[in-house]
């Protein structure tokens, strides 16, 4: 803190005994002394200056959080890793560092994820498993990312490698794969983010946003407590929104959808994302399964359920081009805003009945 200067004050007792002194000359009857010079010194006290900076807050693109740390947003790209959802390759690993999970139907009546990472990175993820046509739908959003799998039929490896997304095929890139113990094939295959990141040093631009975020829900939404979405009997997701954690919680009907870690997961956002599927023309494998297809970017549409804050906003999505996010806006027609965190896409074939209750 500054502090002024200060003057040593003349202490009063030695003014009055010099003058005593010169009364005493004055009186022995010889001229008086000439009067001495005075010097007053003036002593400053030393100035102590603080400046105070304040460092922007640089916030995640795709959580819309403050980056882990307090750091800067990492100069890397997307990332996203294919992961089971079959139940004998249950638990999962990795899932709560992703920003954004895609739950997207496969064959079968199954589903598998498409984890996104970008501002937080996890020493495991898994079990890593084959990549999907629809995967291009919905990765295409994120500028060129990574997509990170094991293998796939040759037309889907195909158009990944003619789009924007860059093919990380683990089964061509050994040193890029995890063997953790007490796991068997197929579900034994993990990576490490962090080895994919370092393997392309060249490609270190952050992805554009693909949504909105704002503290406050927007208007027209009503409460919610459960999102009950029975994809098949195997993966009847429920999803239960908890007051204290301010986010939602998954389960398989009444059992916690657990990680290897214990923790359950959560997300703060869950989007039900309604799309109309295909099957073909392509078989997926050798029991006669098909490609699932899902148009996600040519001029797409269709209704959507977004659960934020215990709410429940019903709404709409478009998508026009493969690089364009996906819009979702309210039955009025306004952006409809996520609560700053992880996000859950549910992409529910629209056969499926989503069942919320308040």
């Amino acid at each position: 803190m500054p502090l002024g200067s200060s003057l040593l004050r003349p202490r009063w007792w030695l003014v009055a005994g010099a003058a005593a002194v010169l009364l005493a000359g004055c009186s022995s009857g010889g001229d008086p002394a000439p009067p001495k010079k005075t010097t007053t010194t003036t002593t400053a006290a030393p100035t102590t200056t603080t400046t105070t900076s304040t460092v922007p807050v640089a916030y995640c693109p795709l959580t819309g959080s403050p980056v882990p740390g307090g750091g800067q947003i990492p100069q890397r790209p997307a990332l996203a890793v294919k992961i089971t959802n079959y139940v004998a390759g249950r638990p999962q690993t990795g899932l709560n560092k992703a920003d954004i999970v895609f739950e997207e139907p496969v064959e079968g009546g199954i589903t598998r994820f498409a984890a996104v990472f970008q501002c937080q990175g996890a020493p495991a993820v898994g079990p890593v498993r084959s990549a999907r046509n629809i995967d291009i739908g919905i990765l295409g959003q994120f500028g060129k990312p990574l997509l990170a799998h094991v293998g796939g039929i040759n037309p889907v490896i195909a158009n990944i490698d003619a789009s924007p997304i860059t093919n990380v095929d683990l089964g061509a890139n050994a040193s890029l794969i995890q063997h953790p113990s007490g796991r068997v094939a197929p579900y034994d295959t993990y990576t490490s983010t962090t080895a994919i990141w370092a393997a392309y040093p060249t490609n270190t631009t952050p992805p554009a946003p693909v949504f909105t975020y704002s503290a406050t829900p927007p208007a027209g939404g009503g409460p919610v407590s459960t999102v009950s979405i029975p994809f098949s009997p195997n993966s009847t997701v429920v999803w239960k929104y908890d007051t204290q954690l301010h986010a939602f919680q998954r389960y398989y009907g009444s059992k916690p959808d657990t990680l290897s870690t214990g923790a359950q997961n959560t997300a703060a956002n869950v989007v039900v994302q309604f799309v109309q599927i295909t099957y073909g023309p392509w078989l997926e494998n050798e029991t006669g399964g098909l490609e699932v297809q899902a148009n996600l970017y040519q001029d797409a549409s269709g209704s959507a359920l977004v659960f934020r804050s215990g709410q429940e906003i019903p709404g709409t999505w478009s998508r026009s081009t493969l690089g364009q996010p996906t819009k979702f806006v309210t039955t009025a027609g306004a952006p409809i805003t996520l609560q700053p965190g992880q996000t859950w896409v549910e992409l529910v074939p629209t056969t499926v009945k989503v069942t919320a209750n308040p």
